[in-house]
């Protein structure tokens, strides 16, 4: 039986073309008023005006959004979401003038990571990482993508894929996989008689071929940054990935310049993530391809940094923007993707239209699924979420309020504020 979403005050819908959106086409968020949304199963099937919305269903049963806003469901399209323990310490550190490659240096960062996933067991990070999915959908996230990366060996990587494997079937939300075993150099492999060249090889001549194997991931990712991967390393990796069957992503040009934005547009990479420090030359490559520039500016904020991405500059040369949490441990230890928006008007410049857009279906194109999500339209999936607000423009101005009532992902109850929803909070509530 199908349901209708009636009595929202706004009905959002980022209706149009199914790929991501550039220059003025970001400027439309496609607010209606007096309209409903008519779900069947799974597939968002009409909307339109109420009362003809009423009339053509006049059996479905209702869900009644009480002068709310209702939106597509928030598409996070960058997290590292698969970890043990928080690194709080690391922020005093930053604080006192130690910079984020001297941590790293140090054995800490990404390393500190490594080292206590490696020690933990898959239902262990399972566990984890359910309540972790839940705080995601409490915010109005329906769709995340989450990456490996804190393994760095064969099996802590596909252990680290496994747990996401098994979220996907066990949380409501959208879940998409992404390897990333090239996150860093681990510090294994830094001296004799290991060498970095050696760790590359096993990525692309031994995690690969696994990950394939087991369809474990559906993009591959590197971390092109001076001080982790080359340029040329990660055209290495990216092109293996590629061969062997995977979409490509890349961290890219996050705090110093590198190229990397001009690589990922070269290889075709569906997205060029980070970007604070981009070039004229890389901002310039990625409005010319089809590759998403997927701004991040929790991190910058997190670490301390005065200089975000350009993002106007790259909107207006024509690139497509999306906006993700980049959720991870150590530099954005956030869930909430409306600060996300909030830090994208406030920081970045965007329109609130703008950081909308790059939010549902911009983030939906980052992650290849644009066809599939990121707006209320005719057969979309039913990714939804509803926001205590009587206009959109409120989503990022009550910065860090957690403002949303309810999400549905393909139809499926993720959050409800007031409970009722089908969440597991753990491996004990669900049969995994």
């Amino acid at each position: 039986m199908p349901t209708l979403f009636l009595n929202a005050t706004q009905v959002v819908t980022c209706a149009g073309p199914a790929r991501a959106r550039r220059g003025a086409e970001m400027r439309d968020m496609g607010v209606l008023r007096n309209a409903a949304v008519a779900v069947d199963g799974a597939t968002i099937v009409a909307v339109g005006p109420q009362d003809e919305i009423c009339r053509t269903y006049p059996n479905a049963e209702e869900v009644d959004c009480a002068g709310a806003v209702l939106t597509p469901g928030l598409v996070d399209s960058h997290t590292h979401g698969i970890f043990g323990k928080p690194r709080h310490e690391e922020q005093e550190l930053r604080a006192s003038g130690v910079g984020y490659m001297e941590i790293a240096k140090q054995g800490g960062g990404i390393h500190g990571s490594v080292r206590d996933l490696r020690t933990r067991s898959e239902d262990e990070l399972l566990e984890l990482a359910i309540p972790r999915l839940r705080r995601l959908a409490s915010y109005g996230t329906t769709t995340v993508e989450l990456k490996s990366g804190y393994g760095l060996t064969v099996e802590d990587e596909l252990k680290s894929l496994r747990v996401i494997r098994r979220l996907a079937d066990a949380v409501p939300l959208r879940v998409v996989p992404t390897f990333l075993g090239a996150h860093e150099i681990p510090l294994e492999y830094r001296s004799a008689p290991r060498t970095r060249e050696e760790y590359i090889g096993l990525v692309i001549n031994e995690m690969l071929p696994q990950v394939v194997a087991g369809k474990l991931a559906r993009f591959a990712d590197v971390f092109c940054e001076p001080g982790v991967y080359t340029t040329d390393e990660s055209r290495r990796i990216l092109g293996a990935a590629r061969a062997a069957g995977l979409a490509i992503k890349l961290h890219a040009d996050e705090l110093e310049t590198s190229g990397a934005a001009e690589l990922a547009a070269e290889i075709g990479a569906v997205s060029a993530d980070h970007l604070a420090a981009i070039s004229d030359a890389g901002i310039a490559a990625l409005a010319a391809s089809g590759t998403v520039a997927t701004l991040l500016p929790g991190t910058m904020l997190f670490l301390g940094r005065v200089k975000q991405a350009p993002a106007r500059t790259l909107l207006d040369a024509g690139a497509a923007i999306a906006l993700a949490t980049d959720f991870n441990p150590g530099t954005s230890p956030t869930v909430n993707f409306p600060l996300i928006l909030t830090l994208a008007v406030s920081q970045l410049r965007l329109t609130v239209a703008e950081a909308v857009v790059a939010a549902t279906v911009n983030g939906a194109a980052a992650l290849g699924i644009s066809a599939e999500t990121g707006q209320l339209a005719p057969g979309m999936s039913a990714d939804i979420a509803l926001f205590e607000m009587e206009d959109v423009r409120e989503l990022p101005y009550w910065y860090g309020d957690r403002r949303c009532l309810r999400t549905w992902a393909r139809g499926i109850a993720c959050h409800d504020a007031n409970g009722g929803d089908t969440f597991p909070n753990s491996l004990r509530d669900r049969s995994l």
